[in-house]
């Protein structure tokens, strides 16, 4: 089925933000629009700001003059439901209450006409619960818009358990026409992003409940060494803690208060308080005038150590190894392999490792090093170790890195560390979304890096990782974590114990 014509009339309900936002999107594409409001004279008064971000854009060389006169010729403010009549497809954009929607698409389905599409933008209900109240459920879909509208490309397209495939691939292509990147899911607790993406805040939060770092050092760490645009408590302050608890606490609520979506205390105690961040001046940070961000911690100078003795295979960290011989340390293989280690043992005879899911505890004078998304460009590392480890094989862990130009921000003996235990728990998400039935790999991938930036998608952080590494730290959280947050998914186990494609098979 192909996208709606564009001469086919658009309505958008609600004209709010995210209203206006949508109308924007159709209007621009060549749409004939219909805004409505319950609260009289707001649609026109929507209709007169859509007008004034049509005029920016001309003056941004985004929209030709012309056009933005016909756009605002197609732009119409209903005074009433009845009004929309003859619209091809209507979006609703109101208030996160599934009574409310129920009522209003009860009430558009008696004066549409019955091939009209029905959606909404909701982003924690149930597409399923809210086209329950309609006779023929079958033409209604999600499309669930991030904000702002006009901006951000990625839409998903979400089909309730009633919903026909031609009425949802209708809304895919249409969703495509208007010059956005589409994704398919079914209907789950968050959708594709807002599921998947619960660790990065969850695993933050975790760290900084467990006294391991403070806000600025773990958003220093997802930043440059994760490869995130932004932290964890930044994002939440610019989203507002209220909202993107709300959220949280949706996705908790859905999957049978599931403990791998449990909400923050630390979280909730800010919300109780009113910290809500940026809008309320305060949240994980203080956001007053003249205010400024503490520093990360950071480590101050040590010298390098003499050389690194490799040992074992590395993986993901092996690119370490070029950066320490580029730096002028020389690296000693005792097994004459000089690419790839399991640990660096230092002169101290301490050892390095990758975050693994272990505590530094557990091993004699042992460092662990967190992940990074690309060693080479990353600008900080941290490092974790337990109160047994020795000044020395601190020292000498700090000045390696040191020398490979990196900031170096210590935290507590956290198993899993910062981004290792964050992607790690991603990726088995994603692995569990796929495997029932929620969205394909390539969306989900598409999804995550158009819906919150993400430097990769989880299956594309799966694949340079390498088939089991995400298992394997999960399953050693577990062991440490018994109460199920890290149990690795079944998915997860599957794909981490299947043949590799890759080697072929054993004759």
């Amino acid at each position: 089925m192909t996208a709606l014509d564009l001469s086919s009339p658009v309505a958008v309900v609600g004209t709010g933000t995210m209203g206006q936002g949508i109308a924007q999107v159709a209007l621009v594409a060549g749409h004939p629009v219909r805004l409505y409001d319950t609260v009289p004279g707001r649609a026109r008064k929507a209709a007169e700001a859509i007008g004034a971000r049509l005029d920016r854009l001309v003056e941004k060389d985004r929209l030709t003059g012309p056009d933005r006169d016909a756009a605002r010729a197609r732009l119409l403010p209903a005074e009433s439901l009845a009004e929309l009549a003859d619209c091809a497809l209507v979006v609703e954009a109101v208030l996160e209450r599934l009574d409310v929607k129920q009522e209003l698409f009860r009430d558009l389905e008696g004066i549409v006409s019955d091939d009209c599409l029905l959606a909404t933008n909701t982003s924690s209900l149930s597409v399923t619960a809210i086209g329950g109240a309609l006779r023929a459920p079958g033409r209604f879909v999600g499309l669930h818009f991030f904000n702002p509208a006009p901006l951000l490309p990625l839409v998903e397209v979400v089909s309730g358990f009633a919903t026909d495939v031609t009425h949802a691939t209708r809304a895919y292509e249409t969703a495509r026409a208007w010059g956005k990147t589409p994704v398919a899911c079914a209907d789950t607790p968050g959708f594709i992003v807002n599921r998947i993406a619960r660790p990065f805040y969850a695993e933050a939060f975790a760290v900084y409940e467990a006294q391991g770092a403070d806000p600025a050092t773990i958003d220093a760490v997802l930043r440059e060494s994760g490869g995130f645009r932004m932290g964890a408590f930044e994002l939440t302050d610019l989203i507002g803690q209220d909202v993107n608890e709300s959220v949280t606490q949706s996705v908790w609520r859905s999957f049978f208060q599931d403990v791998r979506f449990t909400p923050s205390l630390a979280q909730r105690r800010l919300v109780e308080s009113g910290r809500l961040g940026r809008k309320t001046g305060h949240g994980w940070y203080d956001h007053g005038d003249g205010a400024k961000r503490p520093d990360p911690d950071t480590a101050e100078r040590r010298q390098p150590p003499a050389y690194v003795v490799v040992e074992g295979d590395m993986g993901p960290a092996a690119e370490l190894l070029a950066l320490i011989r580029e730096a002028g340390i020389p690296v000693r293989d005792e097994d004459d392999d000089e690419e790839q280690g399991a640990c660096l043992v230092l002169p101290s005879g301490g050892r390095l490792l990758l975050a693994d899911g272990q505590t530094a505890v557990e091993c004699p004078d042992f460092v662990y090093f967190d992940l990074a998304l690309d060693y080479r460009r990353a600008t900080r590392i941290a490092l974790s170790a337990s109160q047994d480890t020795s000044a020395q094989t601190l020292a000498e862990a700090t000045g390696l890195f040191q020398a490979l130009g990196k900031q170096v921000s210590f935290i507590g003996d956290v198993p899993g560390m910062i981004v290792a235990r964050t992607v790690a728990r991603i990726i088995d998400l994603a692995y569990d979304a796929v495997a029932k039935g929620v969205a394909t790999e390539e969306d989900i991938d598409t999804a995550m890096r158009l819906g919150v930036n993400y430097p990769l998608g989880p299956f594309e952080w799966s694949r340079r990782l390498g088939r089991t590494w995400a298992y394997v730290l999960l399953d050693d959280l577990h062991r440490r974590d018994p109460s199920g947050r890290y149990a690795p998914s079944l998915a997860l186990y599957r794909h981490a114990h299947a043949p590799d494609p890759r080697e072929g098979s054993a004759s």
